[in-house]
């Protein structure tokens, strides 16, 4: 990438078949929506896109099918977090070579009890950037348990080649992003918001300077951002005010169904089915979410009719 990324990079859902199957056609349809939304990248195989369970098999035909199709449309975040450092670098080189601009990786870990030490996922971060010649996002979520202090961060920007990207999920995201780009400086190249974007007007006063939202309003959340960087904070506030609701409806009720649920109301896909352990949302969920997101004309809820 000559620019470095900026802007709203959301992560695509994955669509099942009502058997549980995965459905590539429908794969296809919603990252058509997605660029149809306006996003500045696509981000695969997260946590929003139910990448744990999922196949190593389902993986690869994702990865492959998503790339082919977006076929450089947008840049495409891969994400390839697992616990064994191996299993990482060969998901990663194999994202590369299909044509991945990015790589997204949570720091090794499989249970409050089986974190390696700092020293351990230094390592784990640095064998994988060895591997490839992409940049890395460092997602530093809650979800992982895993401890991730802005200097061991800052060491891993300054002394890691391909580390230059940062999504904050944590507690007090946007103080921690504040004295991330205080001390890493230039080596900061993209330091991100995440969680559907719930803390985003923090996190961009602390420097932020883009966010992976789910693909629920990715159009209605980029001028919050763009306005911002561009200095029109007035015109930042109004649409953070007008999207808040519905992002906090998302973050709080819905979780990774949301995007799904609009995109089958919206005819993008065919079935909003999540695999098992993960259940449907309740009914009274589901009425409030398509309420707020007719009231907001969100694209994906009207994509495919």
């Amino acid at each position: 990438m000559k620019q470095p990324l900026t802007g709203i990079l959301p992560v695509a859902p994955t669509p099942f078949h009502e058997d549980g199957a995965i459905d590539t056609d429908g794969m296809t349809r919603v990252l058509d929506c997605m660029i149809d939304q306006g996003v500045d990248a696509i981000c695969i195989l997260a946590n929003y896109s139910e990448q744990f369970v999922l196949s190593d098999a389902e993986r690869a035909t994702l990865t492959r099918v998503s790339l082919e199709h977006v076929a450089g449309r947008v840049p495409v975040i891969v994400t390839v977090s697992h616990f064994s450092t191996q299993v990482v670098i060969d998901r990663a080189r194999e994202a590369e070579a299909m044509g991945a601009a990015m790589l997204m990786m949570m720091p090794p870990y499989h249970g409050v009890g089986l974190v390696p030490a700092e020293a351990g996922i230094f390592e784990h971060f640095a064998a994988v950037s060895d591997a490839i010649s992409i940049p890395i996002m460092v997602q530093d979520a809650p979800l992982s348990g895993v401890s991730l202090p802005v200097p061991l961060l800052v060491r891993m920007a300054k002394d890691i080649a391909n580390v230059s990207y940062f999504k904050m999920e944590t507690p007090f995201a946007a103080d921690k992003l504040a004295a991330l780009i205080d001390a890493g400086g230039k080596h900061i190249v993209g330091p991100f918001d995440g969680e559907e974007a719930v803390t985003l007007l923090a996190d961009l006063d602390a420097g932020c300077t883009g966010t992976m939202t789910s693909a629920l309003q990715p159009e209605r959340i980029k001028p919050i951002v763009t306005e911002y960087l561009a200095g029109n904070i007035e015109a930042a506030l109004a649409h953070w005010r007008d999207c808040l609701p519905l992002i906090n409806h998302e973050n709080r009720q819905c979780g990774l169904r949301a995007a799904k649920v609009v995109m089958k109301e919206g005819g993008v896909i065919r079935s909003d089915h999540v695999r098992h352990p993960l259940k449907p949302m309740s009914a009274r969920t589901r009425s409030r979410l398509l309420q707020m997101a007719a009231e907001r004309d969100v694209i994906a809820l009207r994509w495919g009719k």
